[in-house]
Parts: structure tokens; C-alpha cells; sequence
């Protein structure tokens, strides 16, 4: 597989992993040429797809250096498909503009760009029920007893510019008082299966050689007595809950997202 891109190459990337994915008995091999912006850059991209023949995705938006590519893989027989096209010429005929025709658009050091960069530093910083007091301007508080894939669901939300802090629910102490009190942040439930996490949790503690607390911290009548807890707090709340025993961390992000969707079109 061969991904050339006139930008950082993140879509196709995304794009190839999406697809792969539906081929369990194929791995791609990926050659990877990012910031493709002179034709002396294509011209060595080409020589090495002539050396190493495979399938060609990418987003070349000059229209040299597009038309160079294509004509040098037909040449080859080798298949290149442009995989932003369909989109970018549905977007034409529907909103009746041209294209900008700008590499790398969606990187540029924009607001959005700055919103993201400012999520992930609150993210950190709001980790692991750090920060209680500074709740308020998250725009997702993630709740959840330990195993449930708190810290990296809100990374992958943070990556998003959505401000996301998690709280774990402990069996010795209360949840924080500040957490009943939020006005603008949307609060969210994960639970797991008490097996998958008493799982999870035994794995956890073997590999860091924590054998004493491992009784308690696995024990699955403990854990289930933690999640039924969970799950009532969550409905006295009346918070969103989301399982995640079958969900990929991207896949609960979504979740939380479409949720969040809702919420701010209601509003």
C-alpha cells in the first residue's frame, strides 16, 4: 500500500485502517510519503512505487503533480485511487463552490487547531479525579469504576477539542460533592461486565507484580457489588451510561459524542 499525500497523510492513513480491517487474512504493507509538494518529491515517490508495485491511495490537490501520478501508475498498472474526490465533488455540486485547493487546510494553526491543543492540556491536567474544583468548563465529565477506560476515551475526546475529565469511583470514599453540581459539563456512566473487568483488573495487577491487593481489587463479587453501585448512582443522577465491555476506545468516544451532539442541539 502506497499513501502519498500533499499533507500530513492522517486521512489515508484513517482511510486504509477502516478498510484493512474488513480483511482479517491480509496485513497492509504501508509506504508512507507525507508533504508531497514538488515534482521532485513525486518523481521519487513514483520510482519507489515502480521498485516496490502495490495499490496507490492518496490526496494530491495541485493539479501537476495529481496529473503526474496518475499518468506514471497507469503506466504501471498499478491502481491509485484519489480518495477525497467523491466527497470533494459532492461538496461542489451541493454548496456550488470551488475549491480552495489548499494542502494540508485542516492543520492550519486555526481556532480549531487551538480549541484542540487547549482540550488535551485540560484532559491531562483533569485526569484521574485531579482538579475536582475545576470541573465546571469541561464540556464531558466521564464517571466510571476502575477498568473502564476512563483516561484513554477522554484522550481520544480531548484529540477532538472536546475538554474531558474523569472521575473514578472508589468503594471507600464518596464520589466528590463537586461532581453533583455541574451545570454546563454532560456527565457520563461506563460500566463494564463485573467478569470482563474482574479480567482486566487480574492482568493489571500482575503485571505490576501487585499480587497482596489483588484479592480484593479482583474479587468479582466485590467488583459486581462496585458496578451495581455505579449503575445506581448513575440513575439517581439520571446520567447517560454507556457499557463498554464490547466497545473499542474509539467506538465509547463516539458514543459520547453523539450523546453530546444531542445534548447541544437540544440546548
Amino acid at each position: 500500500m502506497h499513501l502519498v499525500s500533499d499533507s500530513t497523510g492522517e486521512t489515508l492513513n484513517a482511510m486504509l485502517k477502516a478498510t484493512a480491517s474488513q480483511f482479517a487474512a491480509a496485513k497492509p504493507l504501508e509506504h508512507i510519503y507525507a508533504l508531497i509538494r514538488s515534482r521532485a518529491q513525486m518523481e521519487k515517490t513514483l520510482a519507489e512505487i515502480e521498485a516496490s508495485p502495490g495499490l496507490v491511495l492518496y490526496t494530491v490537490l495541485n493539479p501537476e503533480l495529481r496529473r503526474l501520478l496518475e499518468i506514471r501508475c497507469s503506466e504501471l498498472q498499478t491502481p491509485a485511487i484519489s480518495v477525497l474526490d467523491p466527497l470533494l465533488h459532492a461538496f461542489t455540486d451541493y454548496l456550488g463552490l470551488e475549491q480552495t485547493l489548499k494542502a494540508g487546510a485542516q492543520h492550519e494553526l486555526n481556532d480549531a487547531y487551538f480549541r484542540r491543543i487547549a482540550a488535551l492540556d485540560y484532559t491531562l491536567s483533569h485526569d484521574d479525579g485531579q482538579m475536582v474544583w475545576d470541573l465546571e468548563p469541561a464540556d464531558v465529565v466521564v464517571v466510571g469504576v476502575s477498568r473502564t477506560s476512563k483516561t484513554p476515551t477522554c484522550m481520544y475526546l480531548a484529540n477532538r477539542g472536546i475538554k474531558a475529565a474523569n472521575i473514578p469511583l472508589v468503594p471507600t470514599a464518596d464520589p466528590p460533592q463537586e461532581l453533583f453540581a455541574l451545570r454546563k459539563p454532560m456527565v457520563v456512566g461506563l460500566v463494564a461486565s463485573p467478569e470482563r473487568l474482574s479480567q482486566i483488573r487480574q492482568s493489571r495487577l500482575g503485571n505490576m507484580n501487585a499480587e497482596g491487593a489483588a484479592e480484593e481489587y479482583s474479587d468479582l463479587d466485590l467488583i459486581r457489588q462496585e458496578v451495581l453501585n455505579a449503575k445506581r448512582l448513575f440513575a439517581r443522577n439520571r446520567w447517560p451510561v454507556i457499557d463498554v465491555t464490547r466497545r473499542s476506545v474509539e467506538e465509547t468516544a463516539a458514543a459520547i459524542l453523539t450523546k453530546l451532539s444531542a445534548r447541544q442541539n437540544q440546548a
